[in-house]
């Protein structure tokens, strides 16, 4: 994966649900925190970690992170053993992903997949969904199809900065998570939170931790025992051991939230 600068940002972090492997991109409130990057490292007592950053593709890749998991956090063996494996199997290139994430945002399911289907069929299909397509569509094209003005502009905004050339399904693939983190917060409509979650289910990753994911944050409560929502650092501090795995113990977490009828 070809290294790109790592520009120093403020990280805001929306708290948002979510409930499975299909989850809707839909920020609600924001929450200032400190980049994960800074997170306590191991200690060298700490079982060694797994050297990988091989996306979530394969059972077999899922597989070594259930393996990791179990060893280094016996607190989640009992999950592991509820649910059946995780599946990341998002195939849509990254622009359409985005595009979708932003039109999800603060609607109910079955609302932004209708409003979705007819944006598809206006772009004039899926293969479609391209930067100039959208940029050819007009606000008020938009509108008739039930997407707001303002999220029209942030469709807009996110097609015109691949239409510049800030922006390609290229170099999003190729950029590490924090360069990432701050190159796709530039798009207007696109936060933290939304990033997180096109990072894990959309490109896979494996080592993503959304720790302003209201679910994430009252799953790690429950685990753990905790008397208060974890705020972020400690976040940071208590998922650690999951490294390079955050992303599969994430989804466990809601897993678990879903379970307990929170979601």
């Amino acid at each position: 994966m070809a290294k790109r600068a790592k520009p120093q940002i403020q990280t805001q972090i929306s708290e948002n649900p979510s409930v499975s492997s299909k989850i809707p991109f839909r920020p609600r409130k924001i929450l200032k925190v400190s980049n994960t990057p800074g997170a306590a490292k191991p200690s060298p007592s700490s079982p060694a970690l797994p050297k990988t950053l091989i996306p979530l593709t394969s059972q077999s890749e899922i597989n070594l992170a259930l393996q990791h998991l179990r060893s280094s956090d016996p607190n989640l063996t009992a999950l592991i053993d509820s649910y059946t494996p995780p599946s990341f199997d998002s195939s849509r290139p990254p622009f359409i992903s985005l595009a979708r994430s932003i039109i999800y945002q603060q609607l109910a399911t079955k609302a932004a997949q209708s409003i979705y289907n007819r944006f598809v069929s206006l772009c004039g299909g899926e293969a479609s969904v391209v930067a100039d397509v959208i940029l050819s569509l007009s606000a008020q094209q938009l509108r008739t199809i039930g997407i707001s003005a303002r999220k029209a502009s942030y469709l807009h905004d996110l097609a015109e900065k691949y239409s510049d050339g800030t922006l390609s399904d290229s170099s999003i693939l190729e950029m590490d998570d924090e360069a990432l983190l701050t190159m796709l917060t530039l798009v207007k409509g696109i936060g933290v939170w939304s990033v997180h979650m096109f990072m894990i289910f959309s490109l896979r990753r494996p080592d993503v931790l959304p720790i302003g994911d209201l679910s994430v944050r009252k799953g790690v409560k429950l685990l753990y025992g905790l008397k208060e929502l974890p705020k972020p650092l400690e976040m940071d501090e208590r998922c650690e051991k999951w490294r390079p795995y955050r992303s599969v113990g994430s989804w466990y977490m809601w897993k678990y939230m879903e379970a307990k009828g929170v979601l």
